[in-house]
């Protein structure tokens, strides 16, 4: 960026179907690097589906309307093929079913028919090495890689790890799964930050859209509150995009680890004072979104458990070395452990996760989930008895027995059927007209 030159970001209220889009892609100018017939590929935020259950989407997945309405905007502006490509979390690799189920019912393959839209389920398609710089190498999903023009299209969230969750994070949706595990990294130089903040050199030119008709508190998950903020963000800078997101979300961008990061590396400030915020006020809209759960002063269990009155037992608050593969286990096995409590103390045990924890000098029983933590902690002294998940990720009926080893009687099917768990939250949305499932499909 040039020392006069400001970036320039569009804040526009969500009101009318592309309209709103338009006007926000036409203030900041954001498809000035689009050439006629680029191959563009489109980024949504779909972090997690179930076939198994009706789930809370506001706030997690990106609205299949905004997609739409971008993909008929590009089509305007001479667009080539178009590709909508997405990695989703899932408990099973192999499992082809539910990334389809996803692509249907989402519209994407109603966008494919009308548009000529492609969808791609990256767990089906190859990955490409791509040097980062600093040593890092991680393998990016090829089609991406290869397409001339990038629009991401995230969820406005907070994020338990990385404070904010927007176009930036949402880049590790194209990354291969040791690539995703070796940005959870226990190197305090090279940390989940660090290594999201190297994921947009691998891009071609790029427009983020921020998907703010719903934005979620402490996400990035179905555990968080969600509000219709009817908002939409763009820019053809990333991280200025970002900057503005975490601003509107209530976080100063250079309190978010990642983009400090990239505003050190690039040599801009993280204040917004280089960047030109066009439409509606920042400070019209912006509303603290906390991004972590509550625990207890010292971190070692969730406040709610300490209200329960639990004693004889910590959970720590996790870090930024916990992987996504073990993170989802952490909801429901909470649930599981509270569910288990009956007033009677447990004999002092500890659960460890992550890579980074190290176990406390007085626990009676250590409980080690997952394979890296039993790698980084396996014959630390100040362990009385180890009981150790090995497997990565933790295998559900392995972690029950280990709790109930340690005496924790956790209920032996809670954690049996981990697709269903998101259905629990829709009785919050229940009846209320703000929250529309209609957005979340083409018709």
């Amino acid at each position: 960026m040039k020392a006069q030159e400001k970036s320039v970001v569009s804040v526009v209220r969500y009101e009318k179907p592309l309209e709103s889009v338009r006007r926000a892609v036409e203030l900041c100018g954001g498809l000035r690097g689009l050439k006629g017939g680029a191959h563009v590929f489109i980024k949504p935020n779909v972090v997690f589906w179930t076939r198994s259950v009706p789930f809370p989407k506001w706030g997690v997945i990106t609205t299949s309307r905004v997609i739409e309405d971008m993909v008929v905007i590009l089509k305007e502006e001479g667009a080539g093929k178009i590709t909508i490509g997405e990695g989703m979390v899932l408990f099973d690799p192999r499992d082809r079913e539910t990334p389809a189920d996803a692509f249907e019912r989402l519209g994407y393959s109603t966008l494919g028919k009308r548009y000529g839209v492609r969808c791609v389920n990256v767990w089906e398609r190859p990955f490409r090495k791509v040097d980062l710089g600093d040593g890092v190498q991680l393998k990016f999903n090829v089609d991406i890689l290869d397409s001339d023009f990038v629009v991401d299209i995230p969820v406005m969230k907070t994020h338990s790890q990385t404070v904010v969750s927007l176009s930036i994070k949402n880049l590790k949706g194209v990354l291969d799964r040791n690539s995703r595990r070796d940005c959870h990294s226990a190197d305090p130089e090279k940390d989940l930050h660090y290594m999201v903040s190297r994921l947009p050199r691998a891009l071609p030119p790029s427009f983020a859209l921020l998907d703010g008709i719903y934005t979620c508190e402490r996400g990035p998950g179905f555990d968080g509150k969600v509000w219709r903020k009817d908002l939409l963000v763009a820019s053809a800078d990333m991280f200025s995009a970002d900057m503005v997101g975490a601003k509107i979300l209530g976080h100063d961008p250079g309190d978010v680890p990642y983009l400090a990061h990239l505003a050190r590396e690039k040599g801009r400030p993280a204040d917004l004072s280089d960047v030109e915020a066009r439409g509606v006020p920042i400070k019209d809209v912006a509303s603290l979104h906390r991004h972590t759960f509550p625990y207890t002063e010292d971190g070692s269990l969730p406040l709610p458990m300490k209200r329960l009155g639990i004693k004889g037992f910590s959970y720590r608050k996790f870090d930024s070395s916990m992987c996504t593969y073990c993170s989802l286990l952490a909801g429901p096995l909470l649930t599981a452990i509270a569910r288990a409590w009956k007033g009677e103390p447990w004999d002092e045990v500890e659960v460890l996760n992550g890579k980074m924890m190290k176990p406390t000098p007085g626990k009676k029983i250590t409980i080690l989930l997952g394979k890296c933590m039993y790698q980084a902690n396996k014959d630390h002294p100040d362990i009385q008895r180890m009981i150790a998940v090995k497997k990565c990720p933790p295998a559900p009926k392995d972690v029950v027995r280990a709790f109930h080893e340690a005496g924790v009687p956790i209920a032996p099917d809670s954690l049996d059927r981990l697709d269903l768990w998101p259905g629990q939250f829709m009785k919050r949305y229940e009846g209320n007209p703000e929250f529309d499932e209609s957005l979340f499909t083409v018709s």
